[in-house]
């Protein structure tokens, strides 16, 4: 089985570290870089964990925060997602406990009597 793998996005706590508290520090440095990001871009860049990121964006960020790739983003194992038992449509008990010795009869087609 695959491990599943997982990140933790520190760019808040970076920036914490070079004395940027506010979101909208990042605007200007990024803007001198080529990148425009509205400030609710930059806002959910910075306390959200982004799930697509451009590596122009990302080069601007380490570079802007004299930081390495290790300090923005740390790998970690992912949790592993637990499964629910499936529930019969109709009866609400789970189908892995089986129909136990419920079993249909076999039809029997006979022709028509006359």
């Amino acid at each position: 089985m695959v491990a599943k793998l997982d990140y933790r996005w520190h760019l808040r706590k970076v920036m914490a570290d070079r004395e940027m508290f506010s979101t909208t520090d990042l605007l200007p440095p990024l803007k001198e870089r080529g990148i425009t990001l509205s400030t609710s871009q930059v806002y959910r860049l910075v306390v959200e964990r982004p799930e697509r990121l451009s590596l122009k964006i990302l080069m601007a960020l380490m570079d802007i925060l004299d930081c390495t790739m290790d300090d923005l983003i740390e790998p970690i194992a992912g949790a592993s997602v637990a499964t629910k038992p499936k529930k019969a449509a109709a009866g609400g008990t789970a189908v892995s406990d089986g129909v136990g010795d419920l079993r249909p009869k076999r039809a029997r087609i006979r022709g028509v009597d006359r």
